[in-house]
């Protein structure tokens, strides 16, 4: 992104004007104790300095990266497997294991479709920086080695545009892009997949196809498997789908509970569990949050079809017992019930365990059934903890520490947003009147008038004969459960006076909050915005409201820290949107991101406004900004909606990147994010 721009020399642009104001930010993650600081940068650049460009996957298969070269490209500084949480626990008269063996995986093929009249590349690995591929032409075939330089060799012929490596260690970037490129190829295929299958919609093998699609092309990080920590995998972290454990490394079974690997003892290999996921499927004992009481995989519990029987000391469970005389750290991924998708459940990862007991009993079933006894090991946050108290927040049990309102919308919205100061005695911000949506001081015209659609019932995805399904390109622009597929220059929405269903799956940013939300206290920001639920990437969150203004002069824009203009220049090189050529399809116009706004849009909040002015600032954010058009009587109106980024775990404070402003006058403000791509100042 560029973080300056031209100014007269009359102007002194490079004031920095030493302010605190209330929308800075300094994020706040869940994190084991000293983690280095969260590296955040979009996933074609720019990227700060040390960086290789082409991450995730920038090293060449097989080569070894020292702890100082880690440190340099971004790499968190944890324990390896043989160290501290990781470290596999030897008993009397065991000989300590050793490294696990690790298979090669297969080589990255080309995306591209084989052209019959040009050459066919057949990849092979290759050492010291070199990629090795035969080329066939006219039934003739020549070895060529092209030698990577600085990660940009053969960027025309790998996945989405970069020569990409698998890696055995990933860290906290290539974590984040895995998901991303994962959710949004999985976004991508529920709409092609909604549209076959509508009105029923809901495409329910979206996500395996999204993972063996990636996993295919090696889309993926933290290759190794290993015992204890996950570069960049953080605790907290939370997950909607299993195959995206499977793609940055914490848990390699889309299906099976229980991740194993071998480790070499006295008598040779034996396997041993690196990580299981309780999700309720079994007679699990999980309501402590420092101890797990674990069931063992088989006998049937789960078939229907099929006579239950005794489990078996095999597999999953010969390694849990073996993990318990190794006492190696074994990672535990919980499966709580999704707050917006009752039917759906959020994996969240709660950090590194040890097995201490192990026994049979007799289950509901009336067979034996294999138990296990967990404990967490010391000195780790409780992710689970969170989640406990948030439902006993819910259920009324027990009271919000710091609670200052239950409500401070005052019954605007149909989900109460509390009101919560655990850091001092202020009682409130500022007054203001909430408002959910936006208020025209005068009136006049933003656009020209436009015609709704004409559909009586619900919009179909791929309905051409709908206007407004016509105007977003033929596509419909959410998922069948709401979820923004693409970040586009505009999207349309049906408006009030359309005459389909209110409940249309096209009116997502008009139907007010979804999420159980708080605005709380920080210690030097003024008051911040999160969520109680977890949120799935793609999520809408809040519409920017307040009033609707003209203009602003630089003097009242300075005075004035409630204020949305989208004439403000924003980060242009933010990719979110899944690549065509993973679907083979036909790479677009990379500018279709960038958004393209029809008329300029100036929001104050300041003594009108909703949840959205509680919107701290981040250079590395994790919500954006989607500009939506609908109709309203008779005339089209610009709205500014929100959409999550990326996962959000529940209680993590919600921010998006205020941009820069296009005044010549206006003093910049001191920012105070703290992450790696924090510009120095914001407005």
């Amino acid at each position: 992104m560029e973080h300056g721009y031209t100014v007269p020399p009359v102007v002194d642009k490079s004031r920095v004007l030493d302010v605190r104001p209330l929308r800075c930010l300094k994020p706040e993650f869940l994190s084991p104790p000293q983690a280095p600081p969260f590296v955040c940068a979009p996933p074609f650049g720019p990227f700060p300095s040390g960086f290789s460009p082409i991450y995730p996957f920038s090293t060449p298969q097989g080569s070894q990266i020292s702890p100082d070269q880690n440190r340099q490209n971004g790499a968190q500084t944890r324990p390896t497997s043989n160290q501290e949480w990781g470290s596999p626990l030897s008993q009397p008269g065991q000989t300590p294991p050793g490294p696990a063996r690790v298979h090669a995986p297969a080589p990255i093929r080309s995306y591209r479709k084989p052209n019959p009249e040009s050459e066919t590349l057949e990849f092979s690995g290759a050492s010291n920086g070199e990629v090795g591929f035969s080329m066939e032409n006219g039934g003739q075939k020549r070895k060529k080695t092209k030698r990577i330089v600085d990660g940009k060799g053969l960027s025309k012929d790998f996945v989405v545009g970069h020569s990409w490596f698998q890696r055995d260690d990933g860290n906290r970037e290539a974590v984040d892009y895995a998901l991303m490129a994962y959710d949004a190829l999985r976004r991508r295929l529920s709409q092609v997949e909604d549209a076959k299958e509508a009105p029923g919609g809901g495409n329910k093998s979206a996500h395996l196809t999204a993972g063996k699609i990636l996993m295919t092309k090696g889309v993926r990080t933290n290759m190794k498997k290993r015992i204890g920590l996950v570069p960049g995998v953080e605790i907290g972290d939370v997950f909607f789908f299993r195959f995206e454990m499977c793609l940055v490394g914490l848990h390699s079974q889309p299906m099976n509970g229980i991740d194993t690997m071998a480790l070499r003892g006295e008598k040779g290999e034996e396997p041993v569990a690196i990580s299981i996921v309780s999700s309720g499927a079994y007679d699990d004992d999980a309501e402590d949050k420092d101890v797990l009481i674990y069931s063992g995989q088989g006998g049937n519990v789960n078939n229907k079809d099929k006579e239950v029987a005794d489990q078996k000391l095999e597999r999953g469970n010969l390694a849990l017992e073996r993990s318990l005389h190794h006492a190696n750290a074994v990672r535990v991924i919980r499966g709580m019930k999704d707050t917006i998708n009752q039917t759906a459940k959020v994996y969240v990862y709660d950090g590194l365990y040890t097995i201490r007991e192990s026994w049979t009993e007799k289950g509901k079933s009336g067979c034996n059934i294999f138990k296990y006894k967990l404990v967490r090991l010391p000195g780790q946050t409780s992710a689970f903890a969170i989640w406990q108290s948030l439902q006993k927040w819910r259920e009324g049990l027990t009271s919000r520490t710091g609670l200052v309102l239950p409500d401070l919308t005052s019954g605007a919205e149909s989900i109460p947003v509390s009101l919560v100061n655990e850091v001092d005695d202020e009682k409130g911000p500022a007054y203001f009147t909430y408002f959910p949506g936006l208020k025209y001081s005068k009136s006049f015209k933003l656009l020209q008038p436009s015609l709704g659609c004409n559909c009586h019932k619900a919009c179909l995805p791929g309905d051409l004969n709908c206007s407004c399904i016509r105007q977003n390109g033929g596509d419909f622009p959410y998922t069948a459960n709401g979820v923004l597929v693409s970040r586009t220059p505009l999207v349309h929405e049906c408006g009030p006076t359309c005459p389909c269903f209110p409940n249309c799956k096209n009116r997502v940013s008009q139907t007010g909050l979804k999420l159980r939300m708080e605005v709380f206290k920080t210690t030097s920001r003024g008051w911040g915005l999160r969520s109680w639920d977890p949120i799935r990437a793609g999520s809408f969150i809040c519409e920017f409201a307040g009033e609707v203004i003209e203009s602003l002069n630089g003097n009242e824009e300075e005075n004035d820290e409630y204020v949305f203009d989208t004439n403000r220049r924003y980060d242009s090189s933010f990719k979110w949107n899944y690549e065509p050529k993973l679907l083979d399809e036909e790479t677009t116009d990379e500018s279709t991101e960038e958004y393209k706004i029809p008329s300029r849009l100036v929001i104050s909040a300041k003594t009108v406004g909703n949840v959205a002015r509680f919107l701290n600032h981040s250079c590395c954010p994790n919500v954006f900004w989607q500009p939506v058009i609908y109709e309203q009587n008779n005339e089209s109106f610009l709205h500014i909606a929100f959409f999550a980024i990326k996962h959000i775990p529940p209680m993590t404070e919600l921010t998006y990147d205020y941009g820069i402003t296009q005044s010549e006058t206006q003093g910049k403000k001191k920012c105070l994010c703290a992450s790696s791509k924090c510009r120095g100042y914001f407005g």
